[in-house]
C-alpha cells in the first residue's frame, strides 16, 4: 500500500493541470447532521482555496440528513450547494445514517472523482481534500485514498495528543489484524476524509450507518487488491470527541458491516446496494450504464 504526505500535493497548479490533462472533474461532499458550529468555516475555507482561488473542485456539496439546527442555512450562505439526503432518489426512500448520505452523494455528484470530509473538523485546511485527491490525479493505479492524522483527545487530565481513534484501536484494527492483515496497515481506517473514483464507489454496497468506511475498505480490497488503496498523512485533525455511548453505537454498526463480509452473510442489516444497480443512476450516467452492461 502506497503512503503519502499531504505536502506532496501542495502544488495546486500541478493538480489542476493534471485534472485537465486527464479530462476529469472533482467533487467534494460533506455529509452533515447538526453541524452548525463548524460547517460555515469548513465550506468558506475550502470554497475559497479550492473553488475560487484555485479551481480544483468542480462541485462542493453538503448532503444533510435532516439537521434541526442551522446547518443547512449556514452551509448555503457560505457557498455550498446544499441538498437534503431525502430529496435524492426519493423513490428509493430515505434511511438515517452517514452511509445513506454518502450513497446518495454518488448519485447526486456528477464528477469523476469524489472526495469526502466530515462536517465537524475544527482545524479545517485544504490539505484534507488535496491530500486525498492528489494520489488519484497523479497515480492511475490508485483508486481509493484514505487520510490519516493525529487525533487529540480532550480529557480531565488535559489533552492526549494521540488519544483519539478509540474505536479503531479497540475494535477495527484487531478485526483487520485477524481477518484481513493487509488492511491493518491503514493508520485511520475510519477516517471520514477520503476520495475515490466514481467507478469504484458505484460498484460497492453502502451500509447506511457508521459501518460504511469499514465496508468500503473490505470491498475495494477484495475487488481490486491492496495496491488500489493508498493513504495520506494529513497531520492533525481536531474535532469533537464522542461519548462512550456514541462509540458503542458506532462499534455496533461497524460490526454489522464486518460480520456478513467474513463470518455470517445472513447477519446483514441495513445496506444500500451498489449504486450501479439502480436504474435511475444508470439513466443519469450513460457511462455507468455501459459499465453495468459489460459486467452483466
Amino acid at each position: 500500500m502506497k503512503a503519502f504526505h499531504h505536502l506532496q500535493f501542495g502544488d495546486l497548479a500541478e493538480l489542476i493541470q493534471q485534472k485537465h490533462l486527464l479530462g476529469l472533474k472533482a467533487a467534494l461532499c460533506i455529509p452533515t447532521l447538526n453541524e452548525e458550529g463548524t460547517i460555515a468555516r469548513i465550506v468558506e475555507t475550502l470554497r475559497k482555496a479550492l473553488v475560487d482561488d484555485h479551481a480544483l473542485l468542480d462541485e462542493l456539496v453538503v448532503i444533510d440528513s435532516g439537521s434541526t439546527d442551522r446547518t443547512r442555512e449556514l452551509a448555503a450562505d457560505a457557498g455550498a450547494e446544499v441538498v437534503l439526503s431525502s430529496a435524492i432518489l426519493p423513490f428509493q426512500g430515505s434511511r438515517p445514517g452517514k452511509g445513506e448520505n454518502l450513497w446518495k452523494a454518488v448519485h447526486h455528484c456528477q464528477s469523476d472523482l469524489i472526495a469526502f470530509v466530515d462536517g465537524d473538523i475544527r482545524n479545517i485546511h485544504p490539505r484534507f481534500v488535496t491530500g486525498t485527491l492528489g494520489p488519484l490525479l497523479l497515480d492511475p493505479e490508485i483508486a481509493y485514498v484514505k487520510g490519516f492524522y493525529e487525533r487529540p483527545l480532550l480529557a480531565r487530565e488535559g489533552v492526549d495528543p494521540r488519544g483519539g481513534g478509540r474505536v479503531t484501536e479497540i475494535l477495527v484494527r484487531p478485526l483487520f489484524d485477524r481477518f484481513c492483515p493487509e488492511l491493518a496497515a491503514l493508520h485511520q481506517p475510519l477516517a471520514g476524509e477520503y476520495a475515490a473514483r466514481r467507478e469504484i464507489l458505484e460498484a460497492i454496497p453502502f451500509p447506511t450507518g457508521y459501518g460504511v468506511e469499514t465496508a468500503h475498505l473490505i470491498d475495494v480490497w477484495r475487488r481490486h487488491g491492496i495496491r488500489a488503496i493508498a493513504q495520506t498523512d494529513l497531520d492533525e485533525r481536531i474535532h469533537r470527541n464522542r461519548s462512550l455511548a456514541d462509540l458503542g453505537r458506532m462499534s455496533d454498526q461497524i460490526l454489522d458491516a464486518f460480520l456478513p463480509r467474513f463470518l455470517d452473510p445472513s447477519s446483514q442489516r441495513s445496506e444500500r446496494p451498489p449504486m450501479i444497480s439502480v436504474a435511475e443512476y444508470r439513466e443519469r450516467f450513460p457511462a455507468a450504464a455501459a459499465r453495468f452492461r459489460k459486467s452483466a
